[in-house]
């Protein structure tokens, strides 16, 4: 499956993902995340149950607060 994680094309072996799985697939660890799926925003409640299709734009922002 061919999707775009944060403006880079990535090719991912499984066809039928979640936003939780590719989270730990890329390792982003980071605790302050934004998640969106072509523009939409995905609450962190739903990262087990929302899926990821092919062709997909997904972002992944870190949030990070400072002074």
């Amino acid at each position: 499956m061919k999707i775009f994680l944060n403006n880079r094309e990535e090719e991912l072996a499984k066809e039928d993902i979640t936003v939780k799985e590719l989270l730990e697939i890329k390792n982003f660890t980071f605790k302050l995340l934004v998640i969106k799926i072509n523009d939409v925003f995905v609450p962190r409640e739903y990262y087990s149950t929302t899926k990821i299709k092919n062709g997909d734009i997904v972002s992944v922002l870190h949030l990070v607060s400072g002074g």
